[in-house]
């Protein structure tokens, strides 16, 4: 098997590749025109998020086998179009969703507690306490849509909390001993906090939007470690001026590139964002909810054991 690596992972990962016989090519800098031009030569491409994978692409890749995707969703890839090919699809949700339910528990407690705005303050001299007065997790009612692998990690770290948590996914039956899966109605009637965990899907964009918050029968504090463009950030900050919205969490957002680029500079930023960016309910981190030193590790050998229990 010869594997083109289009994006540095963990070293395990070639390491690995290589006792097992296959052939590692590295090109980290080539643009995807050029990339196509020989794409025809591999059995296998390892890639994080570098460029989408097109229809385009994978016609030119005849010789493909699988695509090894070192995060857990596909949505940078023409699904349909792979498997039309029987391209084997390998992604890695369970390397990083232990990372992810840390990270979702850290940005809800953050955010109860007023962490970023304290520390800010003391910061600069400010010595404010009655309006860094916080907010207790116990008794609350915890709604996450989406229970898979992430949204199941979440309910894990929840565990010790005096909480109610229920959740909502297409799929049904999908409840455990962490979360009890309820319809819509119920998860709009009673959630207090609303934790997204859902893939990027022409479903989920633009799920969160003003109808859909209004349908709440409380205000909610919201956080997404999904995906951004699963919340219409307009109707977001709408909701945040008028109270429905108590606070929001967000480690991705509506405005990111798929390549994870810079979004925008001060020119051109749109006026929703420059308002949750002066918010002081507003906690932002850089898509890196699922990105430890151990998450690192364990993407790569999540999609290491994959593809050699598919073709070894």
């Amino acid at each position: 098997m010869k594997i083109l690596h289009l994006d540095t992972n963990h070293p395990l990962m070639i390491e690995q590749f290589a006792q097992l016989g296959f052939q590692n090519d590295e090109d980290y800098t080539s643009n995807k025109e050029e990339i196509e031009k020989r794409i025809h030569t591999y059995d296998g491409i390892i890639i994080r998020s570098r460029f989408g994978i097109d229809a385009k692409f994978l016609d030119k890749a005849t010789n493909l086998k699988f695509i090894g995707r070192v995060g857990a969703g596909l949505e940078n890839i023409d699904i349909d179009h792979a498997k039309s090919k029987d391209i084997f699809l390998a992604s890695a949700p369970e390397g990083n969703r232990n990372a992810v339910g840390e990270h979702t528990l850290g940005l809800l407690l953050s955010l109860l507690n007023k962490l970023n705005k304290a520390d800010s303050e003391v910061r600069n001299g400010k010595w404010d306490r009655e309006d860094n007065r916080g907010f207790e997790l116990d008794g609350k009612t915890v709604g996450i849509i989406g229970y898979g692998n992430m949204g199941k990690a979440f309910a894990k770290k929840l565990r010790g909390f005096d909480v109610e948590v229920i959740c909502y996914d297409i799929i049904g039956g999908v409840g455990d001993e962490n979360a009890r899966q309820v319809g819509i109605m119920e998860l709009q009637q009673k959630t207090d906090v609303l934790s997204l965990h859902v893939p990027q899907t022409p479903e989920t964009i633009g799920m969160i939007n003003d109808e859909f918050i209004n349908g709440f029968q409380k205000p909610i504090w919201l956080l997404n470690t999904a995906r951004g463009k699963c919340v219409i950030t307009a109707d977001l900050v709408k909701n945040l001026k008028s109270g429905s919205i108590l606070g929001a969490g967000l480690d991705v957002l509506e405005y990111e590139k798929s390549s994870f680029e810079n979004m925008f500079d001060d020119h051109n930023m749109p006026e929703a964002f420059d308002y949750l960016i002066k918010a002081k309910n507003v906690l932002f981190t850089p898509h890196v909810a699922g990105w430890t030193v151990e998450s690192k590790e364990k993407l790569a050998q999540t999609i290491v054991d994959k593809i050699k229990e598919r073709f070894c």
